[in-house]
């Protein structure tokens, strides 16, 4: 076996040179072989064919195939060549439809100038700038296109060339010549998966796949290699959850199964209001799960609003019930708050365990956060220890080392995608058998994402909204175009305060010293730059609305660098209906529950996700009277941005928008760092358009996984595993 891998490990310093192994090891991530032949073109271009220019993205690194239309030297004065000895040569180059312009400075035209004549076609390769308006590259690299002698114009023509991802420090095409020197390699490389697979599904070997993908002859070729190497890595990345769940499903855990008439019992009776159909089944998942002798691991998605924390407060009085104790797991110290004080309202005197005046089946609810005092953090750390406080609801402050449990049966985590794998492990360590684990999450992932990140928890989804709750009417406010629509959103904020309700108005920024790029160092992004101002800020529009069109009205502030005391004290008047307006960051995007606050004003909406959108939004409309969520922005009608506000306020359903999120934003985003590496190393699979192969991966690996857990017989398996793994393992220690 060794034998076989060693040509894919060998580093390319060995076969390519130091200098530019090092530029591929500093700027790509690619040390061996092996990293190199998995580093495919980002897409192709026919050699007859141009590069549409029209398109091209602003300030990002881009290799274009076009056509010099014009060349002209020009000299003029300049503090080194007073005299007019300073030349510039301006080259237009066009893809017969748009026209770009490249610029060379001083020493740096002599060869362009003799080389880049009109008629020319070459690869260029440099990062989009705008001057005057236009366009433009400045000092490009480029590669001439020539025909070889021997080459047929219409084989010249319709040649494939391959577009690496590259960088400013190294050229598609000097990827495409270092490929060229490796490729041979190929022919070593293990097949990873099965043979009846491969051959079951018609699919090319991996030799045949690399060889394709890097140089292909026809736009068949590149569909085969993609199907190919799109299979590798799903099939492989679901073996790594396949056997995560498998040796999930060895662990004991203890059986946790509530008393007839305890404390659930108890609470169910105190409802005033009957259980959804879709609470009442997904709560039947979940305790028949609590049943058995293994860790239940579940993903639990519910649309905003969906009443997920009902379900899981049922699963944690059940826990209890059993004997044991339940711990959730809250993103940030706000959230925990809410949490707390929202359960205890709905336990009522179940909360009390041990005061005066608790019922009978009662228990104590602590809270732990880090910034508790010293004093309130020691008794809940001994509620914990004792066994007297059945729930415990806090921050990540709860995996510390400190926190110790009596008998822990059941972790709740809130806004899974906000925390690792690792962190779930973390705290799944502290029980003195393997806890269940619940796993929450408000933001709608399509399946495909659900088997990607979360492969390794069944799933539960809550679909419907709760009996009271009021739909959302949600409208994009045209800042710039019509100003006085900015005005009237002004008005209606006013109408709905002067009606008994309050308000929210989000910005993307807190506006305070740490924010300003002058004095924090921090670059401005290009959408900045492009209109010369920054992001919306908290205190500034605060500021504004209090002594312009809100004036008269009790506007506060919120957000994520106010002291906890002082954040629990603003939100605790803004529920207790004292405040009419909060003017906050996006720290009122998961579980703030306020059925008062019907009208939420976003500023600058463009700026955040779709899915960030639709968490905000889900902030109106929790009581009787309808809510209304009005998308200000000053991106223009054409743009990207605005048809993403356009789609956020067409429809409310989360699980549509999160499919028009993920196919505008990048997996690796999607998946998140916070999903360790592995996740990440998605090269060809969209996880979107490749809903069936991801499927029918997952189906594969849970087959070959049951009948052969260890992959004895799979080396070419297990070698890819065991690269994944190590990726994986390296992101986790990167990140640690």
């Amino acid at each position: 076996m060794p034998a076989l891998e060693e040509p894919l490990k060998q580093p390319l310093k060995s076969v390519l040179g130091p200098a530019t192994a090092k530029v591929m090891a500093e700027h790509l991530g690619l040390h061996s072989v092996g990293d190199l032949l998995h580093h495919y073109p980002r897409r192709y271009e026919e050699r007859g064919q141009l590069t549409h220019l029209a398109d091209l993205p602003m300030d990002e690194h881009v290799t274009v195939v076009a056509m010099v239309a014009d060349a002209r030297l020009h000299s003029f004065a300049s503090a080194k060549a007073p005299r007019g000895k300073g030349q510039r040569l301006e080259v237009t180059i066009t893809d017969g439809s748009g026209r770009l312009q490249l610029v060379f400075f001083g020493n740096g035209v002599h060869k362009p100038h003799k080389e880049l004549l009109p008629g020319t076609r070459a690869m260029f390769a440099g990062r989009v700038s705008v001057f005057n308006r236009r366009l433009q590259l400045a000092h490009p690299a480029y590669e001439l296109l020539r025909g070889d002698s021997d080459e047929t114009v219409e084989t010249w023509a319709g040649a494939l060339i391959p577009i690496y991802p590259a960088t400013a420090k190294l050229e598609s095409w000097k990827i495409g010549k270092a490929l060229q020197t490796v490729l041979p390699t190929a022919q070593e490389a293990i097949d990873p998966l099965p043979e009846g697979l491969r051959e079951g599904r018609g699919l090319v070997s991996l030799p045949e796949a690399l060889l394709k993908i890097h140089r292909p002859h026809t736009k068949a070729d590149i569909e085969d290699a993609r199907a190919r190497l799109k299979w590798d890595e799903a099939f492989v990345l679901q073996v790594a959850l396949a056997r995560r769940r498998h040796a999930d499903a060895q662990l004991p855990a203890v059986a946790r199964k509530p008393k007839p008439d305890g404390l659930l019992t108890a609470f169910d009776d105190r409802l005033p209001f009957t259980l959804t159909e879709g609470q009442q089944k997904v709560s039947k998942e979940i305790f028949d799960d609590l049943a058995t002798e293994h860790p239940m691991h579940r993903l639990l998605q519910g649309e905003v609003g969906s009443g997920k924390t009902m379900v899981a407060l049922r699963a944690m009085l059940a826990t209890v019930d059993a004997g044991g104790q339940a711990a959730m797991l809250a993103p940030t110290e706000v959230l925990a708050q809410q949490h707390h004080r929202s359960v205890v309202e709905m336990m009522g005197e179940l909360a009390e365990g041990g005061m005066l005046g608790g019922a009978e089946h009662s228990t104590k609810v602590v809270l732990l956060t880090g910034s508790m005092g010293a004093a309130a953090r020691r008794q809940a750390l001994l509620d914990l220890v004792t066994g007297e406080a059945g729930i415990v609801i806090g921050t990540h402050a709860l995996i510390e080392d400190k926190v110790q449990f009596h008998d822990l049966g059941l972790v709740v985590v809130d806004e899974q995608h906000r925390f690792g794998v690792e962190q779930r492990d973390a705290l799944r360590g502290k029980g003195k058998q393997p806890p269940h684990l619940l796993v929450m999450t408000a933001t709608p992932i399509p399946r495909t994402v659900a088997m990607t990140v979360f492969g390794d928890l069944e799933t539960s989804v809550l679909d419907q909204l709760p009996a009271g709750r009021s739909p959302i009417a949600s409208h994009v406010v045209p800042a710039a175009d019509k100003p006085h629509f900015l005005s009237r959103a002004w008005e209606r904020v006013r109408e709905e305060v002067e009606s008994g309700h309050q308000a929210y108005v989000v910005c993307p920024r807190i506006g305070d010293e740490e924010d300003d790029p002058k004095k924090s160092g921090k670059k401005k992004s290009p959408e900045d730059e492009a209109e010369k101002r920054p992001p919306l800020a908290v205190l500034d529009v605060a500021d504004q609305l209090a002594k312009g069109p809100l004036q008269g009205l009790s506007v506060e502030v919120l957000h994520g660098r106010m002291h906890p005391d002082d954040k629990d004290a603003v939100m605790r008047r803004f529920a207790a209906g004292d405040t009419d307006v909060l003017v906050a960051t996006t720290v009122i995007e998961v579980g703030v529950n306020v059925p008062n606050a019907t009208a939420m004003v976003i500023m600058d909406a463009d700026r955040f996700g779709v899915s960030q959108l639709h968490q905000l939004r889900g902030r109106v409309g929790r009581g009787s009277a309808p809510g209304l969520c009005l998308l200000v922005t000053e991106m223009p009608e054409a743009s990207a941005a605005r048809q993403r506000l356009t789609a956020v306020a067409s429809t409310l359903d989360g699980f549509e928008l999160s499919r028009i999120d993920l196919e505008q934003r990048r997996e690796g985003d999607v998946l998140g760092q916070a999903q360790s590496g592995a996740r990440t190393s998605l090269r060809v699979l969209a996880v979107i358009e490749d809903e069936e192969v991801i499927a029918e991966a997952r189906e594969e690996a849970a087959a070959v996984v049951a009948a052969d857990p260890e992959l004895t017989g799979l080396p070419g398996l297990r070698t890819a595993l065991g690269a994944l793994l190590d990726e994986e393992r390296e992101q986790y220690l990167d990140k640690g």
